[in-house]
C-alpha cells in the first residue's frame, strides 16, 4: 500500500507567463506558494482474485479489464507512460474540491506518479517529477495546461519559479523571516466563489489570444519582481502586495472574455468595498477559489459582506509532494492473473 500527499497551491503573480507558447520566446516567472491542502492518492498492486483488472476511484468508481480502458486521462496516461500493464487500484481524494483554481489537477498526476514509483520501489527527485508531470499533461494528454503547478506541487513551498526559452526551470525559494511570512497569512482570506469551470476551456482561449495580449503579459512577467521585493524587504509595507495584486488581476481579466463575468466581478467589488485592497481569482479564471488581500482589522467586515460564500482556513506549507505511507507488496505470480481472466471469462460448469 502506498500513499501519498501532495499540496495544493495559490498563484500570485505571473500566471500565464508559464505556459510554453509564451516563455519558450520571452521567458517566463510565476510568484506562488503550496498551501496545507492536499491531494492524496492511494495505490496498490490489486490482488488477482476480482473480476475486474483494475479499480480507479475518484469522483467516480471504474473497474476495467485492462488499464487501456481507463476513462480517468491522467490516470490512463500515467500508467502507459510507466508501461504499467498489471492491476492496480488507485483511490483519490482531496481537502478541497477539483476544477477550483488551486492546481488540483496537476497536484493529481504529481502524486500518481510519485506513487506508482514507490510502487515499484523507485523514487524521484522533485525536478524530475515535476518534468515528467509536463511532459504527461502537455505532451502526452495535449492539455492546455502551463508549467507552473506541477512544479508547485512536487517542489512545496513559497517560491518564484522561472521558466527559460530554452525550457528550463528554475526554482527559487523566497527566503523572508517567520514573522514576515506570517503577516502575509494574516492578509490573505481564500473564499469559494461557489461554481467551478474547466480550466484548460479558459486557458485555450487565453493561449489563442497570448500573441495579442504580448504588453499585457509582460506586465504581468514585471510584477513578479515587484512582488518578490515587497516580500523579502521588511522596510516596504505589505499593503503594496495588496495593491499589486489588484493591477495584475485588472490585468489579467483583460487577457480574455472568459477569465472573469458579471458574478465575479460583484464578488471582487464587494471584497474591495469591504476594504480588501487587492485580489484575484485563482487559476485560469471562469470560477473557482478567490483571493484577497486584506488587512486583518477589516477581515471581519469581508466576512460579513460575503457571508454568502464560503471562507477556508489556510496556512502556507514548505512541504512538497511525498510518500505518506510506504508499505510495498510482493508481486503477484502471473499465473493467478491467468487463471483469474479465465474464470471470469468462462460460464460455470458444474462437476458432475
Amino acid at each position: 500500500m502506498i500513499i501519498t500527499s501532495t499540496p495544493l497551491r495559490i498563484s500570485f503573480f505571473g500566471g500565464g507567463t508559464d505556459y510554453p507558447i509564451w516563455y519558450r520566446q520571452h521567458g517566463g516567472s510565476v510568484l506562488s506558494t503550496t498551501i496545507d491542502k492536499c491531494s492524496y492518492i492511494t495505490c496498490r498492486r490489486l490482488p488477482p482474485f476480482f473480476e475486474y483488472h483494475s479499480r480507479i476511484s475518484y469522483s467516480k468508481v471504474e473497474n476495467v479489464g485492462r488499464n487501456d480502458d481507463i476513462q480517468h486521462p491522467s490516470v490512463r496516461a500515467c500508467l502507459r507512460y510507466l508501461g504499467i500493464d498489471e492491476g492496480v487500484e488507485i483511490h483519490h481524494v482531496a481537502d478541497l474540491p477539483a476544477r477550483t483554481g488551486l492546481g488540483t489537477s496537476s497536484a493529481f498526476t504529481v502524486g500518481l506518479l510519485l506513487g506508482l514509483y514507490a510502487l515499484r520501489n523507485q523514487m524521484r527527485d522533485k525536478r524530475t517529477l515535476a518534468a515528467e508531470a509536463i511532459h504527461v499533461e502537455q505532451e502526452l494528454l495535449r492539455e492546455a495546461v502551463g508549467a507552473q503547478d506541477q512544479v508547485s506541487a512536487a517542489y512545496g513551498g513559497f517560491n518564484r519559479i522561472n521558466f527559460g526559452t530554452d525550457g528550463s526551470i528554475d526554482v527559487k525559494r523566497i527566503l523572508a523571516s517567520r514573522d514576515r511570512m506570517a503577516e502575509l497569512e494574516n492578509h490573505l482570506a481564500l473564499y469559494f466563489t461557489g461554481f467551478s469551470r474547466i480550466a484548460s476551456e479558459v486557458a485555450q482561449e487565453q493561449l489563442r489570444m497570448t500573441p495579442h495580449k504580448q504588453k499585457e503579459l509582460a506586465a504581468m512577467y514585471e510584477l513578479v519582481s515587484e512582488a518578490e521585493n515587497v516580500v523579502i524587504n521588511c522596510n516596504r509595507s505589505l499593503s503594496e502586495f495588496g495593491r499589486l495584486l489588484h493591477e495584475s488581476w485588472q490585468i489579467k481579466r483583460s487577457l480574455t472574455q472568459k477569465i472573469s463575468n458579471a458574478d465575479i466581478d460583484a464578488i471582487y467589488e464587494a471584497g474591495r468595498n469591504a476594504g480588501a485592497l487587492g485580489g484575484k481569482l485563482l487559476g485560469a479564471g471562469g470560477g473557482g477559489f478567490m483571493l484577497f488581500f486584506v488587512p486583518p482589522e477589516k477581515r471581519a467586515a469581508l466576512r460579513v459582506r460575503l457571508k454568502k460564500l464560503l471562507c477556508v482556513p489556510f496556512s502556507f506549507s514548505t512541504k512538497g509532494s511525498d510518500v505518506a505511507v510506504y508499505e510495498p507488496e510482493g508481486l503477484y505470480d502471473q499465473a493467478l492473473a491467468e487463471e483469474r481472466s479465465f474464470a471470469y471469462n468462462q460460464d460455470f460448469v458444474p462437476a458432475e
